[in-house]
């Protein structure tokens, strides 16, 4: 759900909502009244926001889907695959918005126990792959859940864009059979539905999706049938989602018809099925590919988050005299037809740790046939997905490039392990770990265990349990979310480096509290350092990952130094520099948070050097120690000589140079006159950097200096600065 420079999360970091309106209309007052009318909308202070044309710098202008653009019919699809065929009443269809596929993964869940435990007729439906209007012909004895994460600052994941979009930016959305409507103000009086939301409370706008979703649903005329749900990724997101689908359940079962306390009194009902294949075609095997999508007539292949780009990338250490290790990757883009704008993200697709897939092949017993070409499939006829990745595939490539097996494994995970556990006693362990979340947590979350670490610490506590080879493959598949890309903020300026992108991320190693004899490896920051060590011949016992690609496409060595590729792709942000370059900033990014300032200064001493007015240019900037991890230290005083004849400069906070520890918090304290002074001349804010605790602190500090300089009561100071928000005037990307 959070955008992660290095780190994984949700989902993802955003900051503002730009909208364009063709006409004369000024585009800041457009911006702030769209921005204010669907933050009212959610305060309960409007009916509906006004309907204007959006433009959301992180997807393309487009307005909201009709029937007649899209003929992907969710109703008519679960008749076709028998849902609904008998009136039942127990059809139900799970739609989700998705951007890490955590809120896939809830769908799927629900799904199976809905059809498992309550003989529901299920089918789950990516909110991107139907066209929404349908929703009012889905009959009365339907069931809708809506999963629906919230990224960055109140954004919906890419998926669930159009959705968004014809719900919060017309008054009345066109359904399906508007024009035929008995009630035009109520057209979904027929629909019942469930909401769950998935968001990080480090963010001002907290599952503002998913309350949106509730709100807007209930005014068009429909029925909410339980409590809604509200996840935190910045507390334990799984445990908010067990402890509410049980209370969920009990009001479902009601409506439904169905049994409350039904349990799974049948053997398992496996959402895959694992078919090994001894006369596979070696050529059409897939070894890590991410996309099956073929080009034809010889047209530019498009590349996003279902087609990413294979890039050359080139890296340097920017750390010194330090035990920590930070990179400066340059992916060249010329030719792809990439484009990025400064402040956008760049994902980049990671593989595991090549000693992570021996462990888990290990304890699972299929060292000895990683190799086998298997073909994974779902079971369910109403899937719209009839593969959870490229097939056919082997045992090797599913561990190494398609499921996230260096993440912990969910508590309800246990569960379904502790019934294939191949003795009594780790049966034991497993049900424990699954009915107790206070052991789960110690054991499991504090303890960042993987899969595999979990099943060899239980194996330890029982000699005779030498491997886990009674626990099917295909729960496996279904118990694992899917190896997800992690976003990174780009370090360069689009017009600078037109066919580059630069990315800064620090290697995530640590050692955890409660196990403090074993590392915890970042997946992806590792994954950069395993190529940053090939480029440059460096062996220093970090994990090793197999980063010659699928038949070794990713490495080319045709000369003395070696090219090494990646997959790649570009998400637009809204985190963006004014339009009018006159007005002057106030950028604070301590540590890799500084990374798109580095983007944003190469771009203001362009347009200073192109004759544009530049204004005021401020950067906070903290580290530990100037002599050990002072990013680009060389290059800081080479752009601000450019722009310093208005008083442009770095400001810099050491924190570990003196007995008392100095934050950019307490920079910004010492300049507050100053900064002042640039808001009132309609300055901007930018803050990137960790969310819980210095963009909160950094947030305190302007409220203050609203207060004390500004002379407004500590609550009128409060909302100027969310006011500031609310006009793009103070941006965050953030992570926790």
């Amino acid at each position: 759900m959070r955008i992660a420079m290095t780190t994984t999360a949700i989902a993802p970091l955003l900051d503002t909502l730009d909208f364009v309106v063709l006409g004369a209309i000024g585009l800041a007052t457009v911006a702030w009244i769209s921005r204010k009318a669907l933050f009212d909308l959610i305060a309960g202070t409007k009916k509906s926001p006004p309907n204007l044309l959006s433009f959301d710098a992180s997807h393309k202008s487009k307005p909201a889907p009709t029937a007649s653009k899209k003929e992907r019919n969710f109703v008519k699809k679960m008749k076709e695959q028998g849902i609904g065929a008998r009136n039942t009443g127990r059809n139900v269809i799970f739609f989700y918005g998705s951007q890490t596929g955590t809120a896939e993964d809830y769908a799927a869940r629900l799904a199976k126990e809905g059809s498992q435990r309550f003989g529901l007729s299920t089918m789950t439906a990516d909110m991107e792959e139907y066209d929404i209007t349908y929703l009012d012909q889905l009959p009365e004895d339907f069931l809708a859940f809506f999963i629906m994460a919230t990224y960055g600052e109140g954004e919906p994941t890419d998926n669930a864009v159009d959705f968004w979009e014809m719900i919060t930016q017309q008054e009345q959305p066109e359904f399906s059979k508007s024009s035929e409507s008995e009630d035009p103000e109520k057209p979904l009086k027929n629909l019942r539905y469930v909401v769950f939301g998935l968001g990080n409370k480090t963010y001002e706008h907290y599952n503002l999706v998913g309350r949106t979703v509730d709100k807007r649903l209930s005014e068009l005329g429909a029925t909410r049938i339980a409590e809604r749900g509200e996840g935190d990724d910045d507390g334990s997101l799984e445990e908010d989602f067990l402890g509410w689908k049980d209370d969920m359940w009990k009001a479902v079962a009601e409506v439904m018809g169905v049994d409350e306390n039904s349990k799974n009194k049948g053997p398992r009902q496996p959402a895959f099925e694992v078919v090994e294949k001894d006369d596979a075609n070696l050529d059409n095997i897939f070894l890590g590919e991410l996309t099956e999508r073929k080009q034809t007539n010889g047209t530019r292949p498009i590349y996003d988050a279902k087609n990413p780009y294979v890039a050359p990338i080139t890296t340097r250490d920017i750390f010194f005299n330090s035990d920590r290790r930070c990179l400066h990757g340059e992916i060249d883009i010329t030719g792809s037809g990439l484009t990025y704008q400064t402040g956008d993200h760049v994902a980049i697709w990671p593989i595991n740790a090549e000693s992570e897939v021996e462990r888990l092949a290990r304890i699972l017993s299929l060292t000895d046939k990683l190799d086998k070409v298997i073909v994974v499939k779902s079971t369910d006829p109403a899937s719209t997905k009839p593969h959870p990745f490229p097939v056919p595939t082997t045992y090797r490539t599913v561990l190494r490039s398609y499921l996230d097996i260096s993440a912990p494994p969910s508590r309800q995970t246990m569960s379904s392990l502790a019934a294939y556990a191949p003795t009594d006693k780790t049966k034991e362990i497993l049900t424990r770990l699954g009915d107790d979340k206070d052991e789960f947590r110690v054991v499991v979350a504090d303890a960042r265990r993987n899969l595999g670490e979990l099943l060899e610490w239980v194996a330890q506590a029982d000699s005779e349990a030498t491997s886990f080879s009674t626990i099917p493959f295909d729960l496996i598949v279904e118990s694992l979310s899917r190896l997800q890309a992690r976003y990174y903020s780009i370090s360069s300026s689009s017009k600078a480096h037109p066919n580059q992108i630069h990315v800064t991320a620090v290697i995530l190693d640590y050692k955890p509290t409660s196990t403090p004899e074993r590392t915890v490896y970042g997946v992806a920051t590792n994954y950069l350092w395993s190529i940053h060590s090939q480029l440059n011949r460096i062996q220093d016992g970090s994990p090793r990952y197999n980063i010659e690609g699928p038949r070794g496409i990713y490495v080319s060595k045709d000369s003395d130094t070696p090219t090494i590729k990646l997959l790649v792709h570009v998400r637009h942000s809204n985190f963006k520099l004014p339009r009018n370059p006159a007005l002057p900033i106030i950028m604070v990014g301590p540590g890799t948070g500084v990374a798109p300032f580095r983007g944003f200064l190469q771009e203001r001493a362009i347009q200073k050097r192109d004759g544009r007015d530049v204004g005021k240019t401020l950067l906070f900037f903290g580290c530990r120690r100037s002599d050990q991890d002072f990013m680009y230290q060389d290059e800081w005083p080479t752009y601000f000589e450019k722009l310093a004849e208005n008083g442009s400069r770095m400001t810099t906070a050491f924190s570990r140079e003196q007995s008392t520890k100095v934050y950019v918090q307490h920079r910004i304290q010492e300049y507050r006159e100053e900064l002042w002074q640039m808001i009132q001349q309609g300055g901007y804010i930018y803050v990137c950097g960790d969310a819980k605790n210095m963009a909160r602190d950094v947030n305190g500090e302007f409220v203050r200096m609203a207060h004390e300089l500004g002379g407004m009561t500590e609550e009128k100071a409060a909302t100027f600065v969310k006011d500031l928000r609310g006009r793009g005037r103070y941006q965050e990307d953030v992570w926790s």
